[in-house]
C-alpha cells in the first residue's frame, strides 16, 4: 500500500479538541470504578497485589488531576479572551467570506439581492456545486479580460489576508481552542498566497513589488507551470474551503458569547420592545 504523505495534525472539528480533557476525566473515573467493582468480584484481588494497586491508583489520581487542571486552565483563557477572541472570529469570518464571494462574483455566479442572507445561503449552495463552479472558472480563465479580473480578485485577497493574519496570529494563539482554528485559516490564506504567487508569475503584474515577490516563491518551483485546468480546479478547492469556514467559524464564534448578551448589552432588547 502507498503510504500517505503526513499532514498537519488536526481534529476533524475545530471545537473537538476542547473535550478531550473531559474524556480523560470520564476515563480516570471509569477506571476508578472499575477497580472499585473487580475488587468486590474479585475477592480481594487489588488487597494481595498491593504494588499494583498502588501505581494504578497513582495513574488515576494523575490522570484526573491532569484533567481537571488542564479544564480549569483552558475555561479560564478563553473567558478571559472571549470578547476579543469573537471579535478576532468575526474577522476571520469576514476574510473567508470575502474570499468565496469575490471568486464566485468574478466567475459571474453570485448576485447580491435585498435579502443579504438569502444571497449567502444561495452563494454557499453554488460554491460547493462542484462542475458548475468549475466550469465558470474554467471560462473565467480561458477569457482574457475576465482573467485578469479574477488576477486582480486574488492579490487583493491574498494582500488582505496577510494583513488580517500579521494583525491577529498572536492574539489567537494565547488559547489552544482558538489557535486551532487560527491554523485552519492559515491554510486558507496559503492557498491564496500560493495561487496569487503563480498568477504574477505567469503574467506578470506591472508592480514591481509583486514580481520580486513571485520570483522569489517556492510555488514556481513545485507548480512550473500553470495550466488552466489546474488552476481552475485549485481555487474550486479554495472557494470551498473558505465556504466552509466561514460557516463554522461564525457557528463557533457566535457560542463563545451569545447574540442574547450582545442585545441585552447593547439594549437592543428594549428598543425593539418600544
Amino acid at each position: 500500500m502507498r503510504r500517505q504523505p503526513a499532514g498537519p495534525r488536526r481534529v476533524k472539528s475545530v471545537e473537538s479538541h476542547l473535550r478531550q480533557t473531559r474524556i480523560m476525566a470520564v476515563l480516570a473515573l471509569l477506571a476508578f470504578a472499575g477497580g472499585v467493582a473487580s475488587d468486590v468480584t474479585t475477592d480481594g484481588f487489588w488487597g494481595r497485589h498491593a504494588l499494583l494497586s498502588g501505581l494504578v491508583s497513582s495513574v488515576i489520581v494523575v490522570m484526573l488531576s491532569v484533567a481537571v487542571v488542564n479544564e480549569v486552565l483552558e475555561r479560564r483563557r478563553r473567558q478571559r479572551w472571549s470578547i476579543l477572541a469573537q471579535y478576532v472570529m468575526s474577522e476571520l469570518v469576514q476574510n473567508a467570506r470575502m474570499i468565496w464571494l469575490g471568486i464566485l462574483d468574478v466567475a459571474g455566479l453570485f448576485s447580491s439581492t435585498a435579502n443579504q442572507q438569502e444571497s449567502i445561503d444561495a452563494g454557499a449552495r453554488i460554491a460547493h456545486d462542484t462542475a458548475r463552479l468549475t466550469a465558470a472558472l474554467r471560462a473565467t480563465i480561458d477569457d482574457t479580460e475576465r482573467r485578469a479580473l479574477l488576477h486582480a480578485e486574488i492579490a487583493l485577497l491574498s494582500e488582505q489576508c496577510d494583513e488580517m493574519l500579521g494583525r491577529w496570529a498572536s492574539v489567537m494563539l494565547n488559547s489552544e481552542a482558538y489557535a486551532e482554528i487560527l491554523d485552519r485559516h492559515v491554510e486558507l490564506a496559503g492557498d491564496i498566497a500560493w495561487i496569487a504567487n503563480l498568477f504574477d508569475s505567469s503574467y506578470p503584474s506591472p508592480d514591481a513589488r509583486r514580481q520580486r515577490r513571485a520570483r522569489s516563491s517556492p510555488a514556481i518551483q513545485i507548480q512550473p507551470e500553470l495550466s488552466g485546468e489546474w488552476l481552475a480546479d485549485r481555487i474550486v478547492v479554495v472557494t470551498q474551503l473558505a465556504e466552509k469556514l466561514d460557516r463554522g467559524t461564525l457557528e463557533l464564534a457566535l457560542r463563545i458569547v451569545p447574540v442574547e448578551w450582545w442585545q441585552a448589552r447593547l439594549g437592543t432588547d428594549e428598543a425593539e420592545a418600544s
